[in-house]
């Protein structure tokens, strides 16, 4: 703490010995030494200096000691160390230790830690002041390598300050195995239960990582101090969820600025940026003035809502309350304004600037690339090492990613050059960034050589290569780099989680998640989940998902947005439609993925009246629709057969300033007029499309034109898809169908040759289902199935019945007997129980006799079967499906 400037006594020093007793006059002489506190105050140190002379007093080692406090306090090196080599005879282990600390804060370090090697004598303040110098310069491994020496030389005992100093010092490190052993030395030495103690225990856990144990120590404390509540809040925000932090927050008695900028930091972080700006709303509203901490978090959160309004108020506010406005404020205005799109005022707050440093030209270099401007990036990066400004890593690393996004190879190889030139490709971020360059653009040998030739990588390098391989589809060789790695977090963990389900691997990604749970240091967090989640979605295993629900209640993260998004689509995929408009109903805080997930549930499942019903809420409720709304409100019109409300949303589409419409779009439109049998105006959107119409745009009309008897439209749309060379069977098939259907054997025999030609061929039809925690397949014919002779017993036996209802089974469809879905069928009646609904997932569309064949068996056992195609979901009970047969 610094002294207030000392203002005169009215008697300019103290009296003589003659005047006064000897410890009067010492014990003043000493009390205006110690007034002696800055360096406005070194001439009055040294005139006190020689009044010790004059009365005799100069060698009292107490007053030198005094003096030698007051010289360093008045930042005067040069007259302590007079002091102590010319007067001060016999220096005892304080005369050390002041000088010690003095040299610490007035940043001589290694003077400090040279004259604690010279001394004769220690104690626990000598080990003290040396860490304590180690921590204040940033000097982390040092301090604890002196405790440690402290330890071994066994002078001194560590005190409460001695823990509370090598705790920041492990904490700021973040080795949790030196925590531990710290754990171990406080309750040898009985500082457990000491609340300063206790509150750095919490400080330490948090930095390194280990929140739980942390939370435990904390509720152990019976008073914290807002330093330890402000701890937790941080322990919570990064390794919880933000709502942990925010019920710690809420309970506080009371909170500093520190408290408020936590939240509304976290929050920001969290994706939660209106909540961020409202929270410093209500800060200003308590009284709690505002640093530019909370404009800096304040400004980035609106910079995420690209909300100019809030932003202007914000730097309004900024001009009127801050003396100087910080680089960190700044740069966080000119991101908003970057990321606003309005160049001009993000211009002119990065001209006011008086110091541009790098972080403001990257980020205002990162806005322009945010926007497509990649030209005037360049330029601005160009500019930047025109006015001789240090580039440094983090602005190159934002150029390369704009090649990346771009995937412009060749300027890409340009800026490689740049940073062998400039040596910077030794910086791990720069070498990081170049993996993601060359991956993306499809160059994985380069993405490799660049890093083997890194002489250090982190966590980011390994997972960028995991990543490249991933998306690339080589989950072998993405596995190669899981296992090469020495230390894994939960990001790496999710991208290798991420690679088994993306492709396909469900089993093989829940082993791994449970590998994960074994992991000491790696806690799942809500990417971990929803990524489950989306594997128990395409699967269709619901009663595993149950389990991971029950799993995320434990972790705490079932109330996080993201994750209940995720059980919303999860359901909705599973066939449990009701059970995910209960999710979504019991979601407070709805963001616009809870609505698109809710819609498109409801869309696959052809409920097309409850998604409407949903939209128009959200539209009610304010949330403004996206891209991705459009496209799950059109197809659910589409399903449903609803034109005249497709209709609707469509020109509400067209009309909405923020949305082109896109292909999706298009597509949905197309299929929803050609299903209802508007073939024409089907075919005259196709010729209005802006862009070039897909197989999907084609596959539509040519699908309703078999519904509807249109064989020569279907020739046409047929025509169109095989010119666009698509790989799919599925328009071949059809045409081939149709073909036959309108007894042109040979056209369809041509069709047929045509697939061979272009060696495209039928895609295998496959179905699954979940019993007994193990997911069944059954491909059509196949007899790989242990129960496969049983199945197809019981499926005659089937057939047999529903003939009954008047079922002719036709020479044509002798074939299609042994379909995946019918036998799915047959072996679920035989291993569920009777009240239980049967849910079988398909890869492909369903077909109509095996449609047909399905109602009827819900006729005669009574039982009720969800099968979800390629398309949507279908729900057989009592002989109907939910579809109302319009798929």
């Amino acid at each position: 703490m610094v002294a207030a400037p000392w203002t005169p006594p009215p008697s300019p020093l103290p009296p003589a010995p003659a005047a006064a007793s000897h410890m009067a006059v010492t014990q003043a002489l000493a009390d205006a030494l110690r007034s002696c506190g800055s360096p406005g105050a070194l001439g009055r140190a040294r005139a006190l200096h020689g009044r010790l002379v004059s009365v005799g007093l100069a060698s009292a080692l107490f007053l030198q000691n005094t003096l030698l406090h007051s010289y360093l306090s008045c930042g005067s090196l040069s007259d302590a160390r007079a002091l102590l080599r010319d007067e001060i005879a016999e220096p005892n282990v304080i005369t050390h230790n002041i000088m010690m600390n003095g040299y610490a804060k007035l940043g001589s370090l290694s003077d400090a830690a040279e004259l604690f090697g010279r001394m004769p004598r220690r104690d626990v303040a000598s080990w003290n002041t040396l860490m304590s110098g180690y921590f204040q310069s940033g000097q982390f491994s040092n301090a604890l390598e002196t405790f440690m020496s402290m330890r071994q030389s066994g002078d001194s005992s560590p005190n409460a300050f001695t823990f509370g100093c090598i705790m920041k010092s492990c904490g700021a490190l973040g080795w949790h195995e030196v925590a531990l052993q710290l754990l171990g030395l406080l309750t040898k030495f009985d500082f457990q239960d000491d609340p300063e103690v206790g509150t750095a225990l919490v400080d330490m856990f948090v930095r390194c990582g280990d929140v739980d144990f942390a939370s435990e120590q904390f509720r152990r404390i019976k008073d914290p101090t807002i330093f330890c509540r402000n701890s937790m809040l941080a322990g919570y925000a990064k390794s919880y969820s933000v709502d942990h932090a925010l019920e710690l927050f809420n309970s506080m008695p009371e909170r500093d600025v520190v408290s408020w900028n936590m939240m509304v930091s976290a929050l920001s972080q969290s994706g939660r940026a209106r909540e961020a700006l409202h929270m410093a709303v209500d800060m200003h509203s308590k009284g709690v003035r505002l640093d530019s901490t909370t404009y800096t978090s304040s400004l980035t959160a609106c910079a995420k809502l690209s909300s100019l309004g809030w932003g202007k108020q914000l730097h309004a506010q900024v001009i009127r309350s801050l003396p100087r406005i910080d680089p960190y404020v700044a740069s966080a205005m000119v991101e908003l304004y970057a990321k606003c799109g309005c160049f001009s005022e993000a211009k002119r707050v990065f001209s006011s600037l008086r110091d541009r440093n790098s972080v403001a030209w990257t980020v205002l270099i990162g806005g322009f690339l945010q926007y497509g401007r990649f030209s005037e990036s360049i330029e601005l990066f160009n500019q930047m090492r025109a006015e001789l400004m240090t580039v440094d890593q983090f602005a190159l690393a934002t150029i390369i990613s704009g090649c990346s996004n771009r995937m412009d190879m060749s300027l890409g190889r340009q800026m490689h050059s740049l940073c062998l030139k400039s040596g910077y490709t030794r910086a791990v971020v720069i070498s990081n960034s170049f993996i993601s360059m060359y991956a993306k653009c499809g160059n994985l040998q380069n993405a490799e050589s660049i890093f083997n030739l890194m002489p250090e990588r982190d966590i980011v390098s390994w997972t960028g290569m995991l990543t490249a391989y991933s998306q690339a589809g080589n989950v072998e060789k993405a596995r190669e780099f899981f296992d090469g790695m020495s230390t894994r977090n939960v990001i790496t963990w999710n991208a290798m989680l991420g690679a088994y389900i993306q492709h396909g691997a469900e089993e093989d990604g829940l082993k791994m998640y449970s590998a994960m749970l074994t992991e000491k240091d790696v806690r799942p967090d809500w990417v971990t989940y929803v990524t489950l989640f989306r594997g128990c979605a395409d699967i269709g295993a619901k009663k595993l998902g149950d389990q991971i629900i029950g799993h995320t209640v434990k972790v705490g993260l079932i109330l996080d947005t993201s994750v209940v998004n995720a059980v919303i689509t999860m359901y909705s995929k599973c066939g449990r439609i009701s059970e995910a408009r209960k999710i979504f109903e019991f979601l407070t805080r709805k963001d616009l993925v809870s609505w698109n997930a809710m819609i498109t549930g409801y869309s696959q499942h052809g409920m097309g009246k409850q998604a409407i019903e949903i939209f128009d809420d959200m539209l009610k409720k304010g949330a403004k629709p996206d891209y991705i709304s459009y496209v799950a409100v059109l197809s659910s019109c589409s399903h449903s057969g609803l034109v005249p409300e497709g209709k609707f949303y469509f020109d509400m589409l067209k009309r909405d300033q923020n949305i082109s419409p896109g292909l999706e779009h298009f597509s949905c439109m197309v299929d929803l007029l050609a299903r209802a049998g508007h073939l024409i105006e089907a075919k005259t959107l196709i010729d209005e499309m802006p862009m070039k119409p897909t197989a999907e745009v084609w596959g539509a009309l040519l699908s309703a034109c078999k519904t509807h008897g249109d064989n020569d439209l279907a020739e046409l749309a047929a025509k169109n898809l095989f010119d666009l060379d698509s790989p799919d069977s599925g328009g071949y098939m059809l045409l081939a169908k149709i073909y036959a259907d309108a007894g042109k054997s040979d056209d369809s025999a041509q069709v047929r040759k045509l697939m061979r030609d272009k060696g495209i061929k039928k895609n295998p039809g496959y179905s699954w289902m979940e019993v007994d925690n193990k997911v069944h397949v059954f491909k059509a014919e196949d007899v790989s199935h242990p129960q496969v002779i049983a199945i197809r017993e019981k499926l005659e036996e089937l057939m047999e019945k529903i003939a009954h209802l008047g079922y002719v089974r036709t020479e044509s469809l002798r074939s299609e007997i042994h379909h995946s879905e019918k036998l799915a069928v047959a072996f679920g009646i035989m291993n569920l129980p009777s009240w239980m609904p049967i849910h079988i997932m398909k890869n492909l569309r369903i077909c109509g006799d095996c449609h047909t064949v399905i109602k009827l068996i819900s006729t005669v056992t009574g039982r009720e079967f969800v099968i979800r195609d390629a398309v949507r979901f279908h729900h057989f009970k009592g002989g109907s499906c939910s579809c109302g047969d319009y798929w």
